[in-house]
């Protein structure tokens, strides 16, 4: 079975520096892959490799056996990788439901309105006839329970809200690929449950390719089929997550624990 994708060799240097360094994985269709790591392990690296916002100094990115490593990002995105950042990328002057509207517009690959150049205000604006737009823009943001803030502005909403709007964004592209990069950072404890339900919910439907990097290892337990480690731009451990999770190399070098025979050597140092 041909992998939904793969990366195969894939590398990144930065004058001297490999930040990502030979990295070869394969992902699965239906599955859900932690990717975990201290900081600066070259996580979200890999990620920025994978959806095209950094070139790759060598190795290659397979999407459905064709290889992507030459495709832009938003040639990417049209052909099925959807990522959710670190820091939210959305457009701050307009409504939310505006935001997932042209989403939903893009996935539909409509037609762009003809003659000169607008603003996307104007955009949105001669969108507003096509109600089937805003209908299923609506069905988005019910997924998220934003439904309520679908008037407000970007600019005016909280971080949390942000957060869950941008994953209802790239839920509106439908892409084979979901990527989220640390999906619960900045977010208040009442608001992590809303989009961990999310991911449950994509991962439930059984077609779609889920990668997460996410440092809090509760939220990789309860989701994850597999975890995959980097440590210095490498692969340093690949399988199920009981087993990786349980290494006591893994523990003391990548997850900030220490073993039981660390600790009591730790004692007598």
């Amino acid at each position: 079975m041909t992998p939904v994708l793969e990366t195969r060799d894939l590398t990144i240097r930065f004058g001297g520096h490999v930040a990502v360094d030979g990295v070869s994985c394969a992902f699965n269709k239906g599955t859900l892959t932690a990717i975990v790591g201290p900081n600066g392990a070259g996580k979200t690296t890999y990620f920025n490799l994978i959806s095209g916002q950094l070139p790759a100094s060598a190795g290659t990115v397979q999407l459905d056996g064709v290889d992507i490593s030459r495709d832009t990002p938003a040639a990417r995105a049209r052909r099925g990788i959807g990522r959710a950042f670190q820091i939210t990328s959305l457009f701050s002057n307009l409504t939310a439901l505006e935001n997932v509207r042209l989403a939903v517009q893009a996935r539909r690959r409509a037609a762009m309105p003809a003659g000169p150049r607008r603003t996307l205000s104007e955009i949105v604006t001669r969108w507003d006839s096509d109600p089937s737009l805003q209908a299923r823009a609506r069905d988005y943001l019910a997924d998220v329970n934003l439904v309520a803030k679908a008037d407000t502005p970007v600019a005016a909403l909280p971080h949390g809200d942000k957060r869950k709007l941008e994953v209802a964004l790239m839920m509106a592209l439908e892409p084979h690929v979901f990527m989220f990069d640390e999906p619960t950072a900045g977010m208040s404890i009442d608001e992590v449950p809303v989009v961990l339900d999310l991911i449950h919910k994509l991962k439930a439907r059984g077609n779609a390719t889920i990668l997460l990097v996410e440092h809090k290892m509760d939220v990789v337990r309860s989701l994850a089929d597999r975890i995959i480690v980097l440590h210095n731009g490498r692969l340093a451990a690949d399988g199920l997550p009981a087993v990786v999770i349980a290494s006591p190399v893994v523990q003391e070098a990548y997850l900030g624990t220490r073993s039981r025979a660390g600790r009591k050597g730790g004692a007598h140092a």
